[in-house]
């Protein structure tokens, strides 16, 4: 399997696509990943790409893995990622 692209390597494609500098191409990704930060909380969209979502978790039993004790698990929000359909079909074929 091949391994995962660096933030440099990224970078890189960026700028050899969009015909940028890679200090713009690194501006426009540090842009976009802010921008989902700070829109998270109400749901941000990356057109053909995905989206992030924020989760409520219910509270809920589980397992102590080491002594098999029950334990109860709190609620909690978490964010999660969904990924766009288009995206689905392109890697998965």
């Amino acid at each position: 399997m091949a391994k995962a692209k660096t933030k440099s390597q990224i970078i890189a494609g960026i700028a050899e696509d969009a015909g940028l500098t890679k200090k713009q191409a690194a501006a426009a990704l540090d842009s976009l990943v802010s921008q989902a930060y700070k829109g998270a909380k109400d749901g941000f969209t990356i057109p053909g790409l995905g989206k992030l979502v924020k989760v409520k978790r219910k509270a809920r039993m589980g397992r102590n893995p080491a002594t098999g004790e029950a334990i109860k698990i709190a609620a909690k929000t978490v964010l999660k990622f969904r990924i766009a359909k288009a995206a689905k079909d392109a890697v998965l074929g």
